[in-house]
């Protein structure tokens, strides 16, 4: 796969992670595991299902060399054993409960169990990302502020917001918190402290759906900046110019990445 698909994929990856890891409740809570969620996350890597039992158990190589087995509940459990002892353990029969040797095992998994819960899904999710090549040259970057400028041009919106996502996700980058949520626009830029001690965003991109327009504000701008506010929502709506816009905002990000001086496919710094 090419270096953009990979980066969508590991964005996939962790949005999936990040959409279980909320799902989980505690232990005997009414919150139920997102199960679908980790499913779609388990099947983004290698993977075998099988049914064993009542059980939905995935053969993971979560670690090299190493064959696990995370069983599909709310606890999303993983061992290092065999299927059939995963069965045994999680969904006896009571002859089997009545066996001394086999209730030991019942009572307690602490000898097989590698993980659960959180830590679960972030091996998963470690896994599945160690085995993309993220790796990228000048011209993996070039790629992606053109299909934003295109996408730009025709007013395709899925397409810029997919070049906004690839750049941020690059650059570190959030989408706005709430004070600085603008309706209709996607807005994303890098979360600062002041020295005030007030959280901010800035640069701040932001990306009108309804008119199609891209701009940018340089200018960090805190979540009680009132004044500040008020322009993104005056640049927002096209009262007032950010200081860059349109096609320019993407040429704008590609070259705080290179800027950076990120290594790419050849072990040397990006060229600009």
């Amino acid at each position: 796969m090419s270096f953009k698909e990979n980066l969508l994929k590991k964005i996939a990856i962790d949005r999936l992670a990040e959409q279980v890891i909320a799902s989980i409740g505690t232990s005997g809570g009414e919150k139920k595991t997102d199960r679908s969620a980790m499913r779609r996350l388990i099947e983004m890597g290698p993977h075998e299902f099988r049914k064993e039992r009542d059980l939905d158990l995935f053969l993971l190589e979560l670690e090299w060399g190493k064959r696990w087995i995370l069983v599909l509940d709310n606890e999303l459990p993983i061992y290092d054993t065999t299927a059939e002892d995963v069965g045994l353990r999680k969904s006896p029969t009571i002859k089997e409960m009545i066996n001394i040797r086999n209730a030991i095992k019942i009572l307690s998994d602490k000898d097989v169990k590698v993980g659960t819960k959180e830590d679960s899904v972030n091996r998963v999710r470690n896994a599945w990302i160690g085995g993309l090549d993220l790796s990228f040259n000048l011209s993996d970057l070039d790629e992606i502020e053109n299909d934003g400028s295109a996408s730009l041009n025709r007013g395709y919106s899925d397409g810029v917001i997919e070049s906004l996502t690839l750049f941020a996700e690059l650059l570190g980058y959030d989408t706005a918190p709430k004070p600085l949520e603008i309706l209709h626009c996607h807005v994303i830029g890098a979360t600062v402290t002041k020295a005030s001690g007030e959280k901010a965003l800035g640069p701040v991109v932001i990306y009108s759906l309804i008119r199609n327009t891209l701009q940018l504000i340089e200018t960090p701008v805190g979540i009680y900046d009132k004044s500040m506010i008020e322009r993104m929502h005056r640049v927002a709506s096209g009262k007032e110019k950010g200081e860059k816009e349109g096609p320019e905002v993407f040429n704008f990000l590609k070259t705080e990445i290179v800027n950076k001086k990120w290594p790419d496919k050849t072990g040397n710094a990006l060229q600009g």
